[in-house]
């Protein structure tokens, strides 16, 4: 999730160096969180913080990383920095007290992950005081009394710590007394190096230490801290400390952060049940006369039960034989598992690392929309598997603007057939995971979706193609579907030139990425074994704890934010939503009634109100106004004789 970093040395390694070692941690681990940055410094008996609630790339430009970099060459002892890039979590970036380092009163800590039983472990240890936001601030006062339990010992205190703490963490702290630097990880996210000149370097991916090496001219073997392995450096001894914030920086909020919807006005909104369930049906599945390019013979079967074809999966023979070569014998990473914390990629991953014997990294890509929920199980599932966790962060800020303008765009002239481009920002996915091949040297990337039960034809029906997503991938859709798709964009685009902001290039670069780009040597799990959703979510809940959102019985869709705000408008318009397409698909392959089908949608289609506000708030839109618009917008079922 967050980057972290740092090195241990003194001036001898030369000022230059040093200076250079550390902006370069910074920039490159940038990627991994760009909402908020800061560091920890000790030299001599003092050691200065700063946070602030901007990107690293900023923060190395600030007199206060250079004022920090002069005691360097000022002072001539040893040095231990510490450093942070962060992907927000828990509790906002714009408060101060939530980024990092946090100081506690035996360390200064930095983090990488979610501690997914922060509140127990809060009540456990503290019960008459009130839990802070951050789970980093909670790691670190639990560090702080294990530390004194234990007289002291922190090898014994971190033993202690990972037994109780649940989920991913990777850690490096300064400990205030011992005058020492301790990293820790559970998924293998820390990569260290000495150097040949005794200078030590350490961040959360191989890349990203090499890459100093490199550029530095530096020489030395970079090595991983596996799951479970802690790291002690020594750099001298110190009778006390004197900590001094460099600066405090204020309490700052911009505009997309001030709207705060009230989900009671949300829940106000009420789609007209009564009438949407007296849409005639197929026969056969669950699809409605709603359906875009839907049609019906004398039986009342839809064409699109005529035309289906059950899947054939390849067979975990053929999937073994393809992902053999890739094996090796040294331990190292051999594939990229892609996770959205979702049920699809959560269980590949469990598949790729327990039955396939494959040693995964686990990539995300962050646009701004992962869900808490999603998090949260992205870090339950590389914590208890020990699995390196690869993020890619976007502009997070940006991004929830590209979004607001979109969606103001939308409800200027509403037209269901645009609502893909709400999710245009995630698709940059495709993109990156090829910069990681390359970073890493694995090509083989294992993606968790093509289920052809999720094809969502529905979504593409509105520009007359039949199927958008052969295979159940999308990048497969042939030429002149992608031309029919930016055709449709571009009328839009002249018929509401609201649609032409600043968030244009961002589109182009999600389409560019979903279409145009080569996909070389990507496996879809699915192709390969068959879709069990009974053994999936059970696994998944049983042995890992897997949580599900509050306001939805589904367990499909609860990994993006995006989903409740669409699916509202899919079904009030046309009275069925993404969940009919998937639930009459496992009609047709028999793993479920039609009557069951039916009672499942009934739950799955409601509206998702605090999914719905989470949404709203995040992108600075008055959901209230939103979904008054879209209530007034013609239904294709008022068309349709009932």
């Amino acid at each position: 999730m967050c980057g972290i970093f740092g090195a241990v040395g003194n001036h001898y390694h030369g000022t230059g160096v040093i200076h250079s070692a550390l902006k370069e941690l910074f920039l490159l681990s940038e990627s991994r969180g760009k909402e908020a940055s800061g560091f920890a410094i000790t030299n001599k008996n003092t050691l200065y913080v700063h946070r602030a609630p901007h990107t690293a790339s900023i923060l190395v430009r600030e007199k206060e990383f250079t004022d920090a970099m002069a005691v360097l060459s000022t002072e001539k002892n040893d040095f231990a920095f510490i450093g942070h890039s962060r992907l927000a979590t828990n509790g906002s970036p714009y408060r101060d007290k939530n980024n990092q380092p946090v100081i506690s009163k035996e360390s200064a800590l930095i983090h990488n992950g979610i501690l997914v039983n922060a509140a127990e472990l809060w009540q456990k240890y503290y019960p008459n005081k009130p839990q802070p936001e951050l789970d980093t601030m909670i790691l670190a006062r639990l560090l702080d009394t294990l530390i004194k339990r234990f007289g002291f010992d922190v090898r014994r205190a971190l033993n202690q710590l990972y037994k109780e703490i649940y989920g991913e963490t990777s850690i490096a702290f300064l400990t205030l007394k011992k005058r020492a630097l301790f990293l820790a990880t559970n998924t293998g996210s820390i990569y260290y190096v000495r150097t040949s000149s005794g200078l030590f370097l350490f961040s959360s991916e191989r890349y990203i230490t090499e890459t100093v090496l490199s550029r530095l001219r530096l020489h030395g073997s970079v090595t991983q801290l596996k799951p479970g392995q802690y790291k002690t450096i020594q750099f001298g001894q110190i009778a006390s400390y004197i900590v001094k914030r460099i600066t405090k920086p204020p309490l700052f909020t911009t505009s997309s952060h001030l709207f705060r919807n009230k989900l009671s006005l949300l829940q106000t909104h009420i789609p007209d049940n009564e009438a949407i369930s007296r849409i005639p049906r197929c026969t056969k599945c669950i699809l409605p006369a709603t359906m875009p390019l839907i049609s019906f013979d004398k039986d009342g079967v839809c064409n699109f039960c005529n035309t289906y074809a059950k899947q054939q999966p390849k067979g975990e023979n053929a999937l073994l034989s393809l992902v053999n070569p890739y094996r090796n014998n040294q331990g190292k990473a051999n594939c990229i598992v892609a996770l959205s914390g979702g049920r699809d990629s959560s269980y590949g991953l469990h598949y790729v690392k327990n039955i396939l014997k494959l040693n995964p990294i686990a990539y995300t890509y962050d646009w701004g929309m992962i869900t808490d929920v999603a998090r949260r199980n992205q870090s339950r599932m590389v914590s208890a598997l020990g699995v390196e966790h690869v993020w890619v962060s976007a502009d997070i800020e940006y991004k929830r603007k590209n979004i607001h303008k979109n969606v103001e765009a939308w409800l200027a002239k509403p037209d269901v057939a645009m609502v893909p481009l709400f999710m245009a920002g995630d698709k940059q996915a495709e993109y990156y995971v090829e910069e990681l091949k390359r970073k890493t040297g694995i090509n083989l990337v294992i993606y968790c979706r093509g289920n052809q039960l999720e094809d969502e034809r529905f979504k593409f029906g509105y520009y007359g193609i039949f199927d958008g997503t052969p295979k159940g991938v999308i990048h497969n859709l042939a030429l002149s579907g992608k031309l029919s798709m930016a055709l449709y964009f571009a009328k839009a685009c002249l018929t509401n030139p609201q649609y032409i902001n600043s968030s244009l290039a961002d589109t182009a670069f999600a389409y560019a990425s979903s279409y145009l780009i080569p996909h070389k040597h990507f496996l879809y799990l699915w192709h390969y074994i068959p879709w069990k959703e009974n053994l999936v979510v059970s696994t998944l809940k049983n042995t890992y704890g897997w949580e599900t959102p509050n306001d939805t019985t589904a367990t499909w869709r609860i990994d993006d934010g995006t989903p409740p705000f669409y699916n509202y408008i899919y079904y009030h318009v046309q009275g069925f939503t993404e969940h009919d397409g998937l639930r009459s698909n496992q009609i047709r392959e028999g793993h479920i009634t039609r009557k069951s089908a039916l009672s499942l949608v009934q739950e799955e289609n409601k509206p998702r109100y605090e999914s719905l506000k989470w949404y709203f708030d995040l992108i600075s839109i008055d959901g209230d106004r939103a979904l008054s618009i879209i209530d007034k917008m013609p239904t294709r079922y008022g068309k349709i004789r009932q």
